[in-house]
Order: structure tokens, then C-alpha cells, then sequence
């Protein structure tokens, strides 16, 4: 059998611990094949455990180190001691979860390790932008490596476990959580959903810098009616299955090894208590053999939500449908064993949870090596480590989308004569590093006056002044804003939301710029000056006026550590942005939920037809589709090629298109594939992205983007519920976004 490893263990605590183990490995003296050996490993330790120590390993508590919500039980290191704790959430760093572990693997009977989890959304220490943000990056290279390093530092801080990546699909700007995904698509959530997993969980679960992942929140919770957090969600079967399963699917095709359950309900039964997701769908049609945990007291919260007549209620609900590790809510904890003795649930039921908890700590080593992420010297060396602030910027500044460049208001030329660079944002650290930004310190963030400090060139003169706060009425700031601006050759604007403006519990009612900021571009707008805007935000906002009167926008998102020199890196053009939309702009509050992919009505919009599907007072169309952002350079598409134009179910085509760098620079762009079904046994939308190609074009170069397209890529649920693509016409379309898009129609035999 395996020899267990130790790090600077003293002699005894190496004995005792051996002892522990060797109770409960003593019949594995010969390597079995690999898979084999965690099954029976697992069987060895479940055969040993009590009752009560099985409910422990399917309850999860939270430390006293960081608490992202009310505490219930706060003896926890007593419970770890008794064995009725298996999982710690909220504790971090080496030395700290050390002692932890130490508890549980020396000072109980069985000795089984703990799991460490914590959320690290989009960054340990270094921390990267917003998930939302690295979505309009279209990277997926970049956006794996970004969850790679956030589990190298995560996991030498002593943590095995993240409560990423979150894959919700979100229409409803209004709701805060749309800064943790990856914006409005399907398609795009699933593949950004696959990358996330296979960054955070590496090659190999086993090696010693990887956490286990866990897709959240399963299921639907991105819809959220009225775009109010926690809030019930309301939608037919199909839709659910099309929009907002799949990127769970992907995550479990990927590898993620567990889920967390969402707050909200589901066709009236709420998700932590649904067996339709947690058994028929996830267990039994995907195969999935992780493990299940909660969200933050969920199974509580049934109570409220009208399911359950009480917490012991809610538990035997929970535990039946497929729930395996209750997290913070002390249910399993309080009343679990009660529900067995009354034969309200079935101890092979909880044997079935405990061993999926165990083959997950297995898979991490942590039998071999309960002590293998608690190494402070690695924790020292790795974490904010040089290679991984550069990493930081590039995927920064990958992250930024340009939606207006008038009159090549950008780049900005780093000898230019005097720059006014003013804003409630401009010289602040506090809001770059966004919501969920686990042990980030924004005291180490670089702001986007220090990025710009170390770009511009000795002979200009920086002015800087505030103007006024994100918040609130005070106009006092306005004058000195006026005379830095009467002063510059131009003028950068820092303007958006506070990071804790969105995030969890984050749901903002009115999505247009806080305070008097809009006010503040107004009266910067009338100087004459060029004005460049740099927005910051965690959720799409409504700013058509913004848009009228700026020379240049930039969307920066929460950018991270790195923030400062990301955007000084495009406002110069040291890099030339490269960021698409993942989500769409809408013009205003009334248009909300606005999404690209929406489906036709027997009345489609007709500007001359008043009995059309339209409004009195707003455009249809949004400020900024799905899929848009500029360059400093242009693009210029040719009408697309097909291989053939009609094809069998079983055949593939090619899409060929030509796309020509018109611009003086290089510069990267997203060729995006987008599909509509023409007639179906069901209404399908008017286009859905079914694939997309990042390429680098030098100045003038001409490249052929081929795509393949296939039946799979056209497939959808017909009245039956069948996954299936049906004969008949569609329209293939190619383009920079999913307004602007050359069509050809092919035919599925």
C-alpha cells in the first residue's frame, strides 16, 4: 500500500497518525488497479464509521477566519474534534488550516482528513477580473490559465476545494450574480464553464496544486424574476434543458467533480430539495458521481420557502433527493440521525452521500497526505508570485472591450502635452478587485492613476482630480474636474459602481450610473475636450448618454490586481483591445430582459406598423449587442462559403469566410458562427452562437476562417422533449457581433 508522506511531522504525531490510519487501511496491503483501490478504500472506511461520524462528513461549517454570512454553529474546532464535521469553509492560508487538518486527523477516532473550501471566484491573492469580465475576453486559453493560477495559490494557501466556476445564465442585468458568469449565452457559458473546471482541477486531481471545482448554482438560478436575488424562477422544461442546463453539463463533461445546489425554486420545488436536478437529471442521466453540496443554509430556507414544515422536514427532503453535504445550516447536523432512527431516511442513503464526500478526498490525496496544501514556504513562493501578476495583465487587459472610438480619440499618444484624468474610480483600489474576491488585498492593486503614471513620458503634465464620489448628490467637485479639463489636451474619466454593487445580495433596481456621475460626463462633454470614458462595473449598464457625448468608452469591468496598467496598456496603445460583449447593453431599464437570441412573435417589429411587437418610446434594438466591441483597428468581413449546401444528418460542412484586416495595426478579432432554424416542430430564436474563432490579423492581412458545422450544432427539443435536429432550411451567419452578421441558407437533408 502507499506509504503516507509527512512535511516536518514530529515522531510521535507521525505514529499516532499512522495508527489512525492503519485502523482503517490495515486489509490494503497490495495495490489494487487505481479506481479500485479508492472504491475499496472507501468501503474499508465506511465499514468503520458510525452513525453520527457519517452525518459529520456530510456537514460542512464555516471558520471564524472570513464570514460571508450569519453563523450557526461557531464551536466549530469542537465539532471537527468530535467528528461531526467533515468540511471547513471560510479558513485559509497554510499554517492556519494546518492546525485544522491536524485536529481532525490526530484527535479523532478515525482520523479522516478535511475538506478546505473557500470561494475563490476569479482569484486567490492575485486577483483577475470578474468572471463576467474575463467572458468578454473570448479566450478561453486565457481564461484556463486564469483559473490554473488561482488554484496554484489557492491550494498552496491550504485550501483543496473553490465554490467555482458559477455558470448561470443571466438575462436580467439587475441581478447582481451576473458579474460571477459568463453573461447571457448558452454556448459560450458552456465552453467558458468547461475552461474554468479544467483550470481550477488540472491534468491530474491528485497533483498538489489543484482544487476541486464545484459548478454553482445548479439550477436556473440566473433567472431570478425581476432580478432580485433569491427570488423565485418560473419556466418551462424546454427551457430549461436549452438555456441553462447545458453549462452544467459541460462542467460535468469537463470533469467537475462537484455541484452546489441554488437558492430558488423550480417549477415549485426548491432546487436543494429537488430530485428532478439532483437524482433523475445529474445522477442519472449525466452519470455524475461527485458529491452535492448546498448553498449557504439552503435546506434552512425551505422552511420559508413554503416546502418544508420545519428544519428536520427540510433535511429528510434534501438528503432524499440527492443533497450530500449541508453547508453552514446545521440540519443534517441537528436532525439528521432522528430522521433515520423514525425511518424517514434510509442509512444506505447516507452511506450512498458519505462515499461520494470520500472519493473526493481520496481523489485529492488527502489519505496519502492530509498535510500536502499546508506547506507555508510553497504558500510564500507561489502566491502574488511575479509570473502570476503578469499573468493578471494580460488577461486584464484581454478583458476590455472598446464600444466607442470616435474619431480615434484612442490610443492616447504617451507624449501628450497635459491629461486631466478624473473620476470617483480614477485613483482608487478599494472597488478594482470586485466582489467575491476571496483573500484578495486591494492594497496591492495597481490603479488606473498609478498604471497611467508609468506609461505617459516625462514631459506631461498629469492633472488629477476627483470630480465626485460613485455615490451620492455632491456636486462641490464639479469646478476643480472643469479647470483640470480647460487645462488638458484630454480628458480620462473614471466612472461605474462600487464592487459591492453586485456579487450576492447585489440586485440594483435602477442599472444606470449611480449618483451625479452622469451629470459629471455631461459638464466634462460641453469643455469640447476629447473625453474618454472608462467605465467599471459588474453588470451591463444602461448609459445611451454616456454614449452621445464621450469620444471614447471603455469597458474595464472590475479588472483585478492588475487593473492600473491593463487599461494604461490599452489607452496607449500598448495592447489593442480585443474584448466582445458576452452580455447585451441594454438602452435603458425598460427593455430589461434584453438577449440577442430572443425568439420571433407572430408580430415582429415593423416601424411603420404601430400593431407590432415594439414600444412607444425606446428602440428595440440595445445600446451594445451580444458579441460587439471595437478595435483600433478595422475588420472586414466577405459573405461566407459553404462546402455544400445541403447536407445529411450524419455528414459535416464547412463555413469559410473571409475576414481582412482594413486598419493600419495588427489586432485580434472574434469571428463569431451564428445559426437560426427556420421553421421548427417548436419556435426557435432568431440566431444562436454555435461557434466562434479568435485570430490575429496584421495590418492588411487577409486570413479564411473555416468552421465546421454539423447536425449536433443544430439540434434542440421538439414538442416531445427529444434532442433532435430536424430537415429542413437555415440561415448560417458570420460576423463581429450579432448585429452585424453576412448569411448564407443551407439545407438539412
Amino acid at each position: 500500500m502507499k506509504i503516507i508522506k509527512y512535511l516536518r511531522l514530529p515522531a510521535l504525531l507521525v505514529v499516532a497518525f499512522m495508527i489512525n490510519v492503519f485502523a482503517v487501511q490495515n486489509d490494503l496491503l497490495v495495490d489494487p488497479p487505481k479506481d479500485k483501490t479508492i472504491e475499496q478504500k472507501i468501503d474499508s472506511v465506511l465499514a468503520r464509521m458510525t452513525l453520527e461520524e457519517k452525518i459529520g462528513q456530510l456537514t460542512l461549517f464555516t471558520s471564524d477566519w472570513d464570514v460571508t454570512g450569519p453563523t450557526v454553529r461557531e464551536n466549530y474546532k469542537a465539532d471537527i474534534k468530535a467528528g461531526k464535521v467533515g468540511a471547513i469553509f471560510n479558513a485559509h492560508t497554510a499554517a492556519f488550516n494546518r492546525e485544522l487538518q491536524r485536529i481532525a486527523v490526530e484527535e479523532t477516532r478515525l482520523g479522516i482528513p478535511l475538506l478546505f473550501g473557500y470561494d475563490v471566484i476569479h482569484g486567490y491573492k492575485t486577483i483577475f477580473p470578474i468572471p463576467l469580465g474575463e467572458a468578454a475576453s473570448w479566450d478561453l486559453e486565457a481564461i484556463e490559465k486564469s483559473s490554473r493560477v488561482a488554484a496554484v495559490e489557492a491550494s498552496a494557501a491550504g485550501l483543496h476545494w473553490t465554490y467555482a466556476p458559477m455558470v448561470d445564465i443571466a438575462r436580467d442585468p439587475r441581478w447582481g450574480r451576473i458579474c460571477e458568469g459568463a453573461g447571457e449565452d448558452t454556448y459560450l457559458g458552456s465552453v467558458i464553464a468547461a475552461a474554468r473546471v479544467k483550470g481550477f482541477q488540472g491534468k491530474d486531481l491528485a497533483a498538489d496544486n489543484t482544487l476541486a471545482a464545484c459548478v454553482k448554482h445548479y439550477a436556473a438560478y440566473g433567472a431570478a424574476q425581476a432580478g432580485r436575488d433569491y427570488h423565485t424562477v418560473d419556466m418551462s422544461e424546454r427551457v430549461l434543458r436549452e438555456v441553462y442546463l447545458p453549462p452544467f453539463k459541460a462542467a460535468k463533461d469537463a470533469g467537475v467533480r462537484t455541484f452546489m445546489t441554488s437558492f430558488n425554486e423550480l417549477d415549485g420545488v426548491p432546487a436543494t430539495a429537488n430530485g428532478l436536478l439532483l437524482t433523475d437529471i445529474l445522477r442519472k442521466e449525466w452519470g455524475f458521481n461527485g458529491f452535492v453540496v448546498t448553498d449557504y443554509t439552503s435546506i434552512n430556507e425551505m422552511v420559508d420557502h413554503g416546502s418544508a414544515a420545519n428544519e428536520k422536514d427540510a433535511g429528510e427532503q434534501a438528503i432524499n433527493a440527492g443533497v450530500d453535504m449541508d453547508m453552514q445550516g446545521a440540519v443534517f447536523y441537528n436532525y439528521l440521525a432522528q430522521s433515520v432512527k423514525e425511518g424517514k431516511v434510509n442509512v444506505k442513503t447516507i452511506d450512498e452521500a458519505v462515499r461520494r464526500i470520500l472519493r473526493i478526498k481520496f481523489e485529492l490525496g488527502l489519505f496519502d497526505d492530509p498535510y500536502r496544501y499546508s506547506d507555508v514556504e510553497r504558500e510564500r513562493r507561489l502566491v502574488m508570485s511575479p509570473e502570476h501578476q503578469e499573468i493578471a495583465r494580460d488577461v486584464s487587459r484581454k478583458s476590455i472591450v472598446l464600444l466607442k472610438n470616435e474619431r480615434q480619440a484612442l490610443p492616447l499618444n504617451k507624449t501628450i502635452g497635459t491629461l486631466a484624468v478624473v473620476g470617483p474610480l480614477a485613483d482608487n483600489k478599494s472597488e478594482l478587485i470586485g466582489s467575491w474576491s476571496a483573500a484578495g488585498d486591494y492594497t496591492k492593486s495597481v490603479s488606473l492613476l498609478e498604471g497611467i503614471r508609468a506609461k505617459i513620458g516625462p514631459g506631461t503634465s498629469l492633472l488629477h482630480v476627483k470630480g465626485c464620489e460613485v455615490e451620492g448628490a455632491d456636486k462641490s467637485g464639479f469646478e476643480a474636474a472643469l479647470v483640470a479639463a480647460a487645462k488638458a489636451d484630454a480628458v480620462v474619466l473614471a466612472i461605474g459602481e462600487k464592487a459591492q454593487m453586485s456579487g450576492e445580495a447585489a440586485s440594483r433596481a435602477f442599472i444606470d450610473l449611480p449618483g451625479v456621475q452622469q451629470d459629471l460626463v455631461k459638464a466634462l462633454a460641453a469643455t469640447g475636450k476629447p473625453l474618454i470614458v472608462v467605465l467599471m462595473n459588474g453588470r451591463p449598464l444602461a448609459v445611451p448618454e454616456v454614449h452621445d457625448k464621450a469620444s471614447a468608452i471603455l469597458e474595464t469591468w472590475f479588472l483585478g490586481t492588475q487593473a492600473g496598467h491593463a487599461i494604461a496598456d490599452v489607452l496607449f496603445g500598448d495592447y489593442n483591445p480585443s474584448g466582445k460583449l458576452p452580455v447585451t447593453f441594454p438602452r435603458n431599464l425598460g427593455q430589461v430582459p434584453i438577449f440577442y437570441n430572443m425568439k420571433n412573435t407572430g408580430r415582429p417589429m415593423d416601424p411603420n406598423d404601430k400593431y407590432t411587437s415594439k414600444y412607444l418610446d425606446s428602440p428595440n434594438t440595445p445600446l451594445y449587442p451580444f458579441g460587439y466591441g471595437l478595435s483600433y483597428t478595422t475588420f472586414k468581413y466577405g459573405v461566407p462559403v459553404l462546402s455544400k449546401n445541403s447536407f445529411k444528418a450524419s455528414e459535416q460542412i464547412t463555413v469559410t469566410v473571409p475576414v481582412t484586416n482594413t486598419g493600419t495595426r495588427g489586432g485580434e478579432e472574434v469571428v463569431q458562427l451564428y445559426v437560426r432554424d427556420l421553421v421548427g416542430s417548436v419556435t426557435r430564436p432568431v440566431k444562436e452562437l454555435v461557434d466562434f474563432r479568435k485570430v490575429m490579423l496584421k495590418a492588411g492581412e487577409k486570413k479564411e476562417v473555416v468552421f465546421k458545422l454539423s447536425a449536433d450544432q443544430l439540434k434542440f427539443y421538439d414538442r416531445q422533449l427529444k434532442w433532435v435536429a430536424e430537415p429542413g432550411e437555415f440561415d448560417v451567419m458570420v460576423g463581429g457581433n450579432s448585429a452585424e452578421v453576412q448569411s448564407v441558407r443551407i439545407t438539412l437533408k
